[in-house]
């Protein structure tokens, strides 16, 4: 009962207030914590041959989830089924979880889209992508930004509620350490492509379920469930990463928009196979679309964690 309670809890609280930037401004956040730590470790173990950065690698990895773990176990020893500790355990599971944080990124580029102000789109979707956005058109920039709010909906909601549902605090922090370990050193790279290779093979272990998880709710929220499931059955696999592209996939089906593509990070242009490679562009209004799809299963989310909290309790 207490996990599933607490994450449900935790949700929640996440909708109505994300993470206020007064406490940001005083503390941070505990992701940049762990990317403090990472960020110490990574200097002092990444150097030598290949062999020597991917023990380096390794070594970084196993601290940083060790230490994690050690720290949610703790906290973990000291919540019961009372319902009191289950809120003071959501509290602690709130951090954890950015739906309203996409959601309001997503804002931030749909505004200036809606007004044709493209720059100041381009600017506010460099914060949520990788590539370079200095050059998209509208289209690009609402593909972009769709392409996130899909990918981001697992990494940022669906797994890590997954993995507090399945195991509480630990397997809920050591998903999000694992996560950051992903993003900050799991890039093919000539300085990360031996030392992240294991938090990269890991992040994709830990993602496996959780990217389809995202993928049904994606669908079920789309109100076009079956052709836009043919669709991701279909063109999932083409997607560089095999847990990316399943979400993309429903999103693009859900919208019958393409997704993916070619795109380019620094110099160098990615020539990706297109998600549903037939239809059209998407537009602005495909953004704002596509913000309630995720909305949508935010809700499919909390119904789903409400009855599996009943179904432990009774």
């Amino acid at each position: 009962m207490i996990c599933a309670a607490m994450m449900t809890l935790a949700l929640l609280l996440d909708i109505c207030v994300g993470w206020p930037k007064w406490i940001f401004s005083r503390v941070g956040h505990p992701v940049t914590w762990i990317g403090a730590l990472i960020y110490a470790l990574e200097r002092k173990l990444n150097s030598g041959g290949v062999w020597r950065r991917r023990i380096g690698g390794l070594i970084c990895v196993f601290t940083v989830i060790s230490i994690c773990v050690v720290l949610a176990i703790l906290l973990q020893s000291q919540l019961t089924t009372n319902w009191q500790t289950i809120a003071f355990g959501a509290v602690l599971a709130w951090p954890w979880i950015a739906a309203k944080g996409l959601d309001d990124h997503v804002v931030a580029v749909l505004i200036p889209l809606k007004e044709n102000n493209v720059p100041d789109a381009r600017q506010a979707v460099s914060s949520i992508v990788g590539r370079d956005t200095s050059t998209l058109d509208s289209a690009s920039v609402t593909r972009a930004a769709l392409e996130s709010l899909a990918e981001n909906a697992c990494d940022g909601v669906v797994a890590p509620l997954f993995w507090g549902a399945v195991g509480g605090l630990p397997a809920l922090i050591a998903y999000k350490a694992l996560n950051t370990l992903d993003s900050m050193i799991g890039h093919r790279s000539p300085r990360f492509e031996d030392f992240g290779k294991v938090a990269a093979r890991l992040d994709d272990l830990a993602n496996f379920v959780p990217a389809r998880l995202t993928s049904l709710l994606l669908l079920v929220a789309s109100g076009r469930p079956f052709s836009a499931f043919l669709l991701t059955a279909r063109d999932a696999g083409h997607h560089r990463s095999f847990n990316a592209g399943w979400p993309e996939a429903s999103m693009a089906g859900g919208l019958d928009v393409r997704l993916s593509g070619p795109r380019t990070y620094g110099d160098q242009t990615v020539k990706e196979p297109w998600l549903n490679g037939g239809a059209r562009d998407p537009q602005p209004e495909d953004l704002r679309r596509g913000l309630w799809i995720y909305r949508r299963s935010l809700a499919l989310c909390i119904v789903a964690l409400a009855i599996l909290s009943f179904w432990e309790r009774f």
